[in-house]
């Protein structure tokens, strides 16, 4: 395997002569095909495991309800015991890499250790089999990455390049897991990447439109969502879709700080994790006793309230313990997503929302369905802080233009509400890249007078030079600092320039220091900025640095040390600090 792909990469560098830019995407069409094939791969063992289970494959829901209460109550616990064996197994190899392909992608070096995944996917493999509440598409996404990361280390790229082959196969498991190739490419680019630069966004949209054409390919392939046609909107209509985007941020924040509480509630029990995803799996068994629906992750409720009607008593409780057991399982430790899950929540809301309107304006409103379908968008927006890929992503599911206008408003709306209350994201990387890009801002407005210390070797312009020399030795610094009578200053005098003339014939009495002026020294202003102050600091050698008033009025105020204008950048990047 190894040498059979060092060939490909050779002879495709002295073949064609192509730039390392236009060898990504060839490398792209390679990581399209095999996330394809991991996404089938893991369909394929779900099946699988659910025939040795059960006898039978097909939705867990259905699963569910052929089950007797007991076996419906002990399975999810038995499976999310058994899950957490594998995943402390897991936890004992020593990991020199991140494990998580956002990370790998985002700070690290696109090097993700294979065996310690494969656990952590055979575990998530347990979990969504015996029934718990969680994405199955968390995990494709994560194999299809990794995939990559052997391939792209395999050929020895470099780490940007091994960084994007490992996104290329992160868009394409999404491709692969929801049929939407441009909702996964600008997955990775919104929420992974945070930039929609074209050397980056080419080889992720080659490597989505191979993997979704691979998908097409097999037999049995359908669409994850069966979406129906959607209405158009009329007029006054447009704005009970402003509303549903205002309901889905009010309820977004406080549904990750659900899942949050309920993940640091089950750490702070200090049980091994066994027993943390035994009890999780327990609650949804518990759950699954009255509502079989909230086993797995939710695509055949979905379909069905878009396809049936749905009393709003059924779809409520149906959504409280879907929520209940959807924390309890990402809450316990259990491996995998709350993507799909979310878009039930979504969907779940958008259909009681419109039922409501249907009810209250029944001549004048769309189905139920129509919300429910803008509703997954919305919520997806507010919890991803992703809003175009949100939109995309439904629009590829529905294929409708019609669906554009509202989705748009809705997802928008959701996502400034949900800012507005709180700034969590589904995704840890997507708060990070906001809180540093709230502290750039806040870098960038910091002046220099906020860090000045006294400038302690500072001489007239007419002092003697025996003067200079005692500066020198009382003082462990490269440059003596000159102003005149009013304090302005006029340059330094180097150590350097001092110790020539100390060991030349001629004598030091022949010496001023109008003389020995360096005029052409870097200075910074008090009202410079930290990262303009840095980038002088990283042309100058030294540990300090003069600050005057302006360059107008150059009277030397102090001066600015470097390790103090780093310990400030930390405390800017630190918010605790702060």
């Amino acid at each position: 395997m190894l040498s059979a792909l060092l060939r490909l990469r050779v002879f495709l560098a002295r073949r064609f002569r192509l730039a390392e830019t236009h060898r990504m995407l060839l490398w792209a069409v390679v990581v399209g095909f095999l996330g394809a094939l991991t996404t089938i791969s893991f369909r394929e063992s779900i099946r699988g495991l659910q025939w040795t289970l059960v006898g039978h494959s097909g939705s867990l829901v259905e699963m569910a309800r052929a089950l007797p209460w007991p076996a419906r109550l002990a399975l999810p616990a038995v499976g999310g015991i058994a899950a957490g064996f594998v995943l402390m197994l897991a936890r004992r190899l020593t990991v020199g890499a991140s494990s998580d392909y956002m990370e790998a992608i985002a700070i690290g070096d696109g090097r993700i250790p294979v065996r310690f995944n494969l656990l952590r996917i055979f575990s998530s493999l347990l979990t969504i089999v015996s029934g718990g509440s969680i994405g199955r598409e968390g995990s494709m996404v994560q194999l299809s990455a990794t995939c990559a990361s052997v391939v792209g280390r395999l050929t020895h790229l470099d780490p940007t390049r091994l960084r994007l082959l490992v996104a290329c196969g992160a868009a394409a498991g999404i491709t692969s897991a929801y049929n939407a190739p441009i909702a996964g490419a600008f997955f990775v680019t919104e929420i992974v990447l945070g930039s929609f630069a074209m050397e980056n966004f080419g080889p992720l949209v080659v490597a989505s439109v191979v993997a979704n054409i691979t998908m097409r390919e097999f037999p049995g392939y359908r669409p994850t969502y069966e979406m129906p046609s959607f209405p158009t909107i009329f007029g006054p209509e447009v704005a009970l879709f402003v509303g549903l985007g205002i309901l889905a941020g009010l309820c977004a924040p406080y549904y990750l700080r659900l899942l949050e509480q309920s993940k640091k509630r089950f750490q702070a029990t200090g049980w091994p994790l066994p027993i943390r995803l035994g009890v999780g799996g327990a609650i949804v068994g518990v759950c699954s006793i009255w509502v079989p629906e909230v086993w797995g992750n939710g695509y055949s409720v979905v379909n069905s309230m878009l396809h049936n009607p749905w009393t709003w008593s059924a779809v409520l409780v149906v959504l409280l313990l879907k929520i209940v057991a959807t924390a309890a399982t990402t809450g316990s430790g259990a491996v995998g997503g709350v993507f799909t899950p979310t878009l039930f929540v979504g969907a779940a809301l958008g259909t009681l929302f419109g039922q409501g309107m249907h009810g209250l304006f029944p001549a004048s409103t769309s189905a139920p369905f129509a919300y429910s379908i803008v509703g997954m968008g919305a919520f997806l927006a507010a919890t991803t802080s992703a809003p175009l890929m949100a939109i995309l992503m439904i629009f590829e599911m529905t294929l409708s233009y019609q669906v554009m206008l509202p989705l748009m408003l809705s997802c928008v709306v959701a996502y400034f509400v949900a800012r507005l209350i709180d700034e969590r994201s589904m995704y840890e990387i997507t708060v990070k890249r906001h809180r540093d890009a709230r502290e750039r801002v806040l870098l960038r407005g910091t002046q220099m007078r906020a860090l000045i210390k006294p400038a302690e070797t500072v001489l007239q312009l007419d002092a003697p030079f025996e003067e200079v020399t005692r500066m020198f030795v009382r003082h462990p610094v490269k440059y003596v600092y000159v102003v005149d009578h009013t304090q302005r200053f006029c340059g330094v005098v180097a150590l350097q320039d001092v110790t020539s003339i100390l060991v030349d014939e001629t004598g030091p009495h022949t010496h001023t220091i109008a003389g020995l002026l360096r005029e052409r020294f870097d200075f910074l202003t008090a009202g410079m900025s930290m990262s303009e102050a840095l980038q002088l600091f990283l042309a100058h050698q030294g540990e300090r640095l003069p600050v005057v008033e302006s360059r107008e009025n150059p009277v030397l105020l102090g001066v600015v040390y470097k390790s103090l204008l780093l310990e400030a950048y930390v405390r800017l990047s630190t918010p605790d600090l702060v």
